[in-house]
């Protein structure tokens, strides 16, 4: 097998929690866009010789070490079952956060940032277009949580050509999806104000400009990335004339397509709590079995017809 440019196929090895029947599983190297490091990476595909559609699958705060969410497995079983090919950066390993950042005290932006991931998710789709059996027009994005937040910095168009990843971006993803992302994050043309330090936005200015269509789907109950400011982010997109949309879960908190139970934990970083810390995470069967219908059926609607 021929070394790629951006990634080096290597042994097999199982995602914890991935179970994708006749699937092939490999590790991979990425080189994360702009950059001269690599991460690693698992990269599934469907039995057969293609060419498939793909997605780049990011995973949120808790990484794919010992105390990830599982997510990332769950999405990569769907995806994969549905004939795509997907790839799962992990982008915390070999940057020191092993056991994910959920926890971490301290200013993580210029280490493990939505900016530096987004920059990831774009080393996995020039991967990606580098495999013969990838269809490389028809790549698409999604993630929760942290990943999600990196799927809005990944999908936002450039404000000019020297913003972040802006030659990427004008041959970037086809799609994305946007797992209870936190919105209240500046991308782009879009910006939220806080009354403080922390708590959520409590004003919104600009636009949200994606550069292909994008769905957001949260939790009604959030309280670690709250609705609100995804519904003002969506609805200020949509009335500009952007292809964005949004649906919102009554009922349903953080993580809702986990199978763990609701529950509060003091210690997670929240930037949009009183003081700090503290969220609720926990499934609610209902939002996730709908979330698996909407994500087939809009990854279908642009990374599947011509």
């Amino acid at each position: 097998m021929p070394v790629l440019r951006h990634a080096v196929l290597a042994l097999c090895f199982l995602l914890p929690g991935l179970n994708a029947g006749g699937a092939e599983q490999s590790s991979l190297n990425i080189t994360p866009a702009g950059s001269a490091e690599q991460i690693p990476a698992t990269l599934i595909k469907p039995d057969g010789s293609g060419p498939y559609p793909a997605v780049v699958v990011l995973h949120d705060c808790s990484g794919l070490g010992p105390r990830s969410s599982g997510a990332p497995a769950r999405w990569g079983q769907e995806l994969v079952q549905q004939g795509y090919v997907v790839v799962i950066p992990d982008s915390f390993s070999t940057r020191g956060f092993a056991d994910g950042t959920c926890f971490t005290a301290g200013n993580l932006a210029t280490s493990v940032g939505n900016q530096v991931r987004a920059a990831d998710a774009y080393g996995a789709l020039s991967a990606l277009r580098a495999l013969p059996y990838v269809d490389g027009k028809h790549v698409g994005i999604i993630g929760g949580s942290h990943g999600g937040w990196t799927t809005l910095a990944a999908m936002v168009a450039p404000t000019g050509p020297r913003a972040p990843l802006a030659d990427d971006k004008r041959d970037g993803f086809a799609a994305g999806i946007a797992l209870y992302p936190s919105c209240g994050s500046r991308y782009g043309a879009w910006s939220a104000t806080r009354a403080g330090e922390f708590g959520p936005p409590v004003s919104y200015h600009g636009t949200y400009r994606p550069i292909a269509p994008l769905l957001i789907l949260i939790g009604e109950k959030d309280d670690w990335t709250p609705a609100e400011p995804c519904r003002q982010l969506a609805e200020a997109s949509r009335a500009a004339g952007f292809p964005v949309d949004i649906k919102i879960y009554p009922g349903a908190y953080h993580s809702f397509d986990s199978d763990h139970q609701v529950r509060f934990d003091a210690r997670r970083n929240n930037i949009n709590a009183p003081n700090g810390r503290g969220a609720t995470t926990g499934g609610n069967p209902a939002a996730w079995a709908d979330a698996k219908k909407q994500v087939a059926e809009f990854f279908a609607r642009y990374l599947k017809q011509q």
